[in-house]
């Protein structure tokens, strides 16, 4: 597996939700995002409720059609609609038919109970996408698949019949997984996978998208709230705050040294299962309440909580830049 190339290639992306009878582009959830994931490595996303992971990542697969940016899929351009600084449209955008690349780019959903139809039957769940991407050459092929996933996924075969309701989480969430696998993609946006689930579930979960990232060569975008989930999973981890991508590094080096102060918060936060250590340790609590993405602050999206704020975080828009290498971040306090 080749690790220097890039599968997808994100730059300035943004998605307004506008909103009815009110003047303006509506809810900014999610403003100028930039990055790039390399073919089968694990980029993990983190930030509070909110931020705007959701979003960013079912706007990448276009579930959500971006309002601006450009997002590049294996030298493929998907979408481009650059934007002038003010926010509109430079020319008309420029896209491409999904269909084929929905072979190629899938989503697990947070919420395992809701993704899955409650009239259709697990086998016809799994079997839909086989179906609409015609990968069966006959009904035994495509029931001898749906079998295979099935186990694949640690459920059982005869499990094909039931519906989706005589499951429990851990097992919807399977199911969820192996609908994601019929098409046998290249990508998956794991969208907080396990944060529905029981704790003693989550472990299985997290290893079974491991083993089958190192036999299918698969490239993750997983999100999530818990950070030693990410840390676990992640080659590399980004920060988002209210809909900007504050920090992205190499996860053991992002964990060590986080150098944008929301970072460091965020991290501050995490318990130390060392009572001792716990109790030295000096945990940053942030005033203030997070900004509306109706309408955010201007300048840094962070300044209105963050401890260190000058006054030209509140005018400028820190450019999002690396400031060691491969460690990149969006703060004035660094440019010193």
């Amino acid at each position: 597996m080749n690790h220097n190339e890039n599968l997808l290639e994100v730059t300035k992306l943004r998605k307004y939700f506008p909103i009815k009878g009110v003047k303006g582009p509506g809810v900014q959830a999610v403003q100028d995002v930039s990055f790039a994931i390399k073919k089968g490595e694990t980029l993990g996303l983190v930030g509070e409720s909110g931020c705007g992971k959701t979003t960013l990542g079912r706007t990448v697969l276009r579930l959500y059609e971006p309002t601006g940016g450009k997002i590049v899929y294996d030298g493929k351009v998907l979408f481009d609609n650059p934007l002038n600084p003010d926010g509109t449209p430079v020319g008309k955008a420029q896209s491409v038919n999904m269909l084929p690349y929905r072979r190629k780019m899938q989503i697990i959903f947070q919420d395992p109970s809701a993704s899955l139809d409650p009239r259709m039957t697990v086998g016809e769940i799994i079997g839909e996408a086989i179906d609409i991407h015609k990968l069966a050459a006959s009904k035994k092929d495509r029931d001898d698949r749906i079998k295979e996933l099935l186990s694949r996924v640690g459920l059982n075969t005869e499990h094909a019949n039931r519906y989706p309701h005589e499951f429990s989480g851990g097992q919807q969430q399977r199911v969820g997984i192996a609908r994601a696998l019929a098409v046998k993609p290249e990508f998956i946006v794991c969208d907080e996978p396990i944060s529905a689930l029981d704790v003693s579930i989550q472990s299985q979960v997290v290893n079974m998208l491991e083993d089958m990232q190192e036999e299918m060569g698969l490239t993750y975008l997983f999100i999530a709230h818990d950070l030693s989930v990410v840390r676990h999973i992640s080659n590399r981890i980004g920060v988002m705050y209210l809909g900007s991508m504050v920090e992205l590094g190499e996860s053991y080096e992002l964990n060590r040294h986080p150098i944008h102060p929301y970072t460091q918060t965020l991290l501050s936060a995490v318990p130390v299962p060392d009572p001792q250590l716990s109790r030295t340790r000096k945990r940053i609590v942030l005033e203030g309440d997070i900004p509306s993405p109706m309408n955010p602050p201007s300048g840094c999206r962070f300044h209105t909580r963050c401890p260190y704020a000058t006054e030209k975080c509140s005018q400028v828009v820190p450019e999002f830049k690396e400031h060691e290498p491969g460690h990149w971040a969006a703060c004035h306090l660094l440019d010193k």
